[in-house]
C-alpha cells in the first residue's frame, strides 16, 4: 500500500539513515529508543521542540501501578475497565497492569528518582478511578519534569543515538510493497540539518502525543498538533476512538477569553482530599457517585459542567484550604506556584477551575505489540490506541501506558531484527510524486479549528453542535482547496502544515462523534444522554477515503 495522500511541501534536500526513527521524545519515545538501542540497532529521535519539551514533562500526578501491599494488578485491570465504561480492549489492559510494576521499576533503574517516605519506601497516592494508593510521583507534583529528565540524561549518554530537535514531522514514505521506508521532516533552523530532508529506516515509531491543540484550552502544550494522528491516516492507517477525548476536570481557570496551554491542577489534589465546590461552598460531587470528589474524570467534568449550567457561572472551585501552607509547600509545590503566579493562593482560597481538553483516548490504532495497519509503522503513548483507555482513561494510566508499550514495541523490533525481518527498504519515489498533495490551510485557520471544536466538539455534544462544526471546518477545508486551485496557495511552512494536520484530526474526530449517538465515557451527546451498550459497545475505526476525507466505520460486534 502506498502513501495516498501528502502536505503540500518542497522536495526533500537532504537524506540521512538509521534503522528506527522514533518520532517524539516524550516517555514512550525515549522508552522505545533507549531499548533498541541496547538491542544492538541503530536508532534516531526526531523531536519537534527539544527532548524535554513534550506531555511527558506536565504530567503532575504520576505513574499508576501495582505496587503497594495488598494492591494487585487484578485490582489495577478492574478500575481501568471501570473507568473504560465498557469498550476497553481486555487483553491490553491485562497487559499494561501485568508488566506495568516491572517497567516502573526498570524506569527507576534508568535513574527516575520518585517520592519515598522516610523508612525508604516509595510513596504512593490515589486519584480519581483508583481503589487504592498504587499512584507513584516525583517532586510532590513533578512527576513527569522528573521522569523526563531522567530518560533525556539516559538518551544523551549515548553517542551512538542519533537526535534532531526542532523537527516536525512531515509524512510517511515506504517501498514498493507498501512497507514502511522512512519519513520526510522540516528541521525549523537548527543544527547541521535545515528545510526538507528525508529520513530513510527500517521501522518507524511515532510517539508524537497528542491533538489537544484542536480545542481553544487545553492542559496539551502548543506542540500537540494531532501530527502523529494525522501522518497515520494520510498513510492509510486506521484510527479508532477519536471521539473519546477526556477533558480534565480541573484545569485552571484563567478567565472567559484564556487560550492556549492552560494550567493543570492535579487530580492528586483531590486524592489528598480537596473538595470540588461551588460559589455558595456546596460540595456537588457528594452524592453524585461514590468516590465523590475521585469518581473517574468523565463524571466529575459531567457534574462540573452540569454544576455551571445550573448556577449559570463559568467556573467552579477546587478547596484545598483544609491543607494548610505546609502540605502545599512540600506536596504540591508546582501546582502552588502556578496559582500564585496568576493571583490565586490555594492556602487562602479556593482555586477557580474549569474543565479543559486533556487526553485523547483514541489515536492511531495499533495491536498490543505497538504495530498499526501499515507494515513497519508502529505507534505508542497518547497517539496510539492500544485499547486500554475505552472511552475514558483512569488517572495516571498514561505514563504507565507510554512505559509499557515502548518497551513491546522494541522487544518487538529486536526480535525481528533478530530474525532478519528487518531488512533495508528502497523508498518507492513514483509512488511518493504520486501522492495528491493535501492543500494547506492558511496559518490563522489554527484559532478559526479550535473556537469551533471548543463549540461544538467539547465537554457538551449534540448533533446541531457537532453539525455546526462540520460545517465550518469543511468551509476551511474549501477555502484551502480554492486557493491552491487559484494557485494562490499558503505557504509551506511550519504553521501551514500544523493547520493542515489539525484541520484533518478535527474534522475526523466531529466525524466520530457525530456517529455514535449515545453518551459514554469522554463522549457526552446532550441528545443521547444514554449509553447504548446494544449499538455502541464497540469502536468507531476512521481511515481516510480517496477524496481525502476521514470516514468513520463500526467495528463489527
Amino acid at each position: 500500500m502506498s502513501v495516498t495522500h501528502r502536505l503540500t511541501a518542497p522536495a526533500p534536500g537532504w537524506t540521512a539513515t538509521t534503522d528506527v526513527v522514533v518520532v517524539g521524545s516524550g516517555i514512550a519515545g525515549l522508552t522505545v529508543a533507549l531499548n533498541v538501542r541496547k538491542a544492538g540497532l541503530r536508532a534516531m529521535v526526531v523531536t519537534k521542540a527539544v527532548l524535554d519539551e513534550g506531555s511527558t514533562r506536565w504530567a503532575q500526578g504520576g505513574i499508576a501501578a501495582a505496587l503497594g501491599e495488598g494492591d494487585t494488578p487484578e485490582q489495577h485491570l478492574d478500575d481501568t475497565l471501570v473507568a473504560g465504561a465498557g469498550v476497553c480492549d481486555e487483553e491490553a489492559v491485562r497487559t499494561l497492569v501485568t508488566e506495568g510494576p516491572d517497567a516502573v521499576r526498570r524506569l527507576i533503574a534508568v535513574g527516575a528518582a520518585f517520592d519515598r517516605g522516610e523508612d525508604g519506601e516509595i510513596l504512593l497516592t490515589r486519584e480519581g478511578g483508583h481503589h487504592r494508593h498504587r499512584i507513584v510521583h516525583a517532586g510532590g507534583d513533578a512527576t513527569g519534569a522528573e521522569v523526563s529528565r531522567a530518560l533525556v540524561a539516559a538518551v544523551r549518554s549515548d553517542p551512538d543515538l542519533e537526535l534532531i530537535e526542532h523537527a516536525l514531522v512531515l509524512d510517511l514514505l515506504t517501498d514498493a510493497a507498501g512497507h514502511t521506508a522512512g519519513l520526510t521532516l522540516h528541521v525549523m533552523g537548527e543544527g547541521q540539518r535545515d528545510g526538507v530532508g528525508a529520513v530513510r529506516a527500517r521501522a518507524v515509531v511515532l510517539a508524537t502525543g497528542g491533538l489537544g491543540q484542536v480545542f481553544s484550552a487545553t492542559t496539551n502544550p502548543a506542540v500537540s498538533t494531532g501530527d502523529g494522528v494525522a501522518l497515520a491516516l494520510r498513510a492509510g492507517a486506521a484510527a479508532a476512538d477519536l471521539e473519546f477525548v477526556q477533558f480534565h476536570p480541573t484545569v485552571l481557570w484563567l478567565g472567559a477569553d484564556a487560550a492556549g496551554q492552560q494550567p493543570l491542577v492535579s487530580e492528586a489534589v483531590r486524592g489528598e482530599g480537596a473538595h470540588l465546590v461551588d460559589a455558595d461552598g456546596v460540595r456537588f460531587m457528594v452524592g453524585q457517585h461514590e468516590l465523590a470528589e475521585l469518581a473517574p474524570r468523565d463524571i466529575v467534568a459531567k457534574a462540573i459542567t452540569r454544576r455551571m449550567q445550573e448556577k449559570g457561572a463559568d467556573h467552579m472551585y477546587l478547596d484545598g484550604r483544609h491543607f494548610g501552607a505546609e502540605m502545599w509547600e512540600h506536596r504540591f509545590p508546582t501546582i502552588l506556584a502556578s496559582c500564585r503566579s496568576h493571583g490565586i493562593d490555594p492556602v487562602t482560597e479556593p482555586i477557580p477551575i474549569a474543565p479543559a481538553s486533556h487526553h485523547a483516548a483514541g489515536g492511531v490504532r495499533t495491536d498490543r505489540h505497538g504495530r498499526t495497519s501499515v507494515p513497519g509503522l508502529y505507534a505508542c503513548g497518547e497517539v496510539a490506541c492500544t485499547g486500554v483507555h475505552g472511552a475514558n482513561r483512569l488517572a495516571s494510566n498514561s505514563l504507565l501506558e507510554g512505559l509499557v508499550f515502548a518497551e513491546r514495541i522494541a522487544a518487538d523490533l529486536a526480535e525481528r531484527h533478530a530474525a532478519g525481518e528487518l531488512p533495508e527498504r528502497t523508498v518507492d519515489v513514483a509512488a511518493a510524486q504520486a501522492a495528491v498533495a493535501v492543500p494547506l490551510p492558511a496559518s490563522e485557520s489554527r484559532a478559526e479549528i479550535q473556537r469551533l471544536m471548543s463549540r461544538g466538539a467539547g465537554v457538551l455534544r449534540s448533533a446541531a453542535s457537532l453539525a455546526d462544526a462540520a460545517a465550518g471546518l469543511a468551509l476551511l477545508a474549501e477555502q484551502a482547496r480554492s486557493h491552491m486551485a487559484e494557485e494562490k496557495p499558503a505557504d509551506p511552512r511550519v504553521e501551514t502544515w500544523e493547520a493542515a494536520n489539525l484541520l484533518l484530526v478535527a474534522t475526523a474526530l466531529v466525524a466520530a462523534a457525530a456517529q455514535r449517538e449515545e453518551t459514554r465515557g469522554g463522549h457526552w451527546r446532550e441528545d443521547f444522554p444514554e449509553r447504548d451498550d446494544a449499538h455502541w459497545r464497540r469502536h468507531l475505526i476512521t481511515t481516510l477515503a480517496a477524496s481525502g476525507d476521514p470516514v468513520s466505520t463500526p467495528e463489527e460486534q
